[in-house]
């Protein structure tokens, strides 16, 4: 156990810097391993070992999702709820779910995201109310899931109100947590802020709101995801050269991220139609990219 949580916990340190290929090189190993010393284990143990099973399997999850794996994701998020329930703990099984909307949300199944979402935030109200910190991190992270589910179905009223809702808690929460890797708070709140503005189509507020928004406390991945949503913003508003710095930017951050992305993948095309003549560092991020 002692030598098996700090595997574990790199995993996720790897995860939120979207390092996918030592990811994977640490998975191949880390996920046999922990299954093996789950059916091994004395039956005073298991709870515990499960609980690192299904934080592994989270991760993998997470990444499989970014990587545009779905149905690999889905089996590792599934494996994930299912590693939770065997270790008896509630909190843990929502945090699956919460990985598996993920999975939802790349697929494009908004439906089963907001009806996921919901069930599994109905269900921590109990413990959020209470003032479980970690039940309340839980709660708003599947909101502001709920939040993009309703944008991206053209519910701008929708989602604002759970931005609402969401950024209430993120103030109950406080700044500088991650409560089972939903690094849920004030800031994230705010990167979904400008999230909702690029979808409903208002450049200028997503460009505003982000320009305001600290990210320091924030994981590169979260990171590169703002500076993505403003190299969208600035598209919206054709200044095609600013959104190819933003991309810069975000796969400076991230380069394995950026260059796997289906959204980076359509603005980076996207780009290329609006100049007659693109310049060397958009047609250079094009081939990096696949566009």
């Amino acid at each position: 156990m002692g030598l098996l949580k700090p595997r574990v916990d790199h995993a996720w340190e790897l995860t939120h810097q979207s390092r996918y290929v030592e990811l994977t090189e640490l998975l191949r190993g880390l996920v046999p391993t922990l299954e093996n010393a789950v059916r091994s284990a004395p039956a005073e143990r298991q709870a515990d070992l499960f609980e690192l099973l299904a934080i592994t399997y989270q991760a993998r999850s997470a990444s499989l999702a970014k990587l545009g794996e779905p149905e690999a994701a889905w089996i590792a998020a599934d494996r994930a709820i299912s590693a939770a329930e065997r270790a008896g703990n509630p909190l843990m099984m929502a945090a699956g779910a919460f990985r598996l909307n993920f999975v939802f949300l790349n697929a494009r199944h908004f439906d089963q995201v907001e009806e996921t979402a919901r069930t599994a935030a109905e269900a921590l109200w109990f413990l959020t109310d209470q003032g479980n910190v970690e039940a309340m991190s839980l709660w708003g992270g599947l909101t502001l899931q709920r939040v993009t589910a309703a944008s991206q179905l053209n519910r701008a009223d929708v989602a604002y109100e759970h931005l609402s809702r969401a950024r209430e808690m993120a103030m109950r929460v406080g700044k500088g947590r991650n409560d089972y890797n939903t690094e849920f708070g004030p800031t994230n709140v705010a990167l979904h802020e400008v999230a909702v503005a690029v979808e409903v189509g208002d450049a200028g507020h997503a460009l505003r709101a982000g320009s305001a928004v600290d990210t320091s406390a924030l994981s590169a991945e979260r990171r590169a995801r703002l500076v993505v949503d403003l190299a969208r913003a600035h598209a919206q508003r054709r200044q095609v050269d600013e959104a190819v710095a933003r991309l810069l930017e975000a796969e400076n951050i991230t380069p394995e991220q950026i260059r796997n992305h289906r959204v980076v993948r359509q603005l980076v095309s996207d780009l290329l139609t609006m100049q007659d003549l693109a310049s060397n560092e958009l047609r250079e991020l094009a081939e990096r990219v696949g566009s």
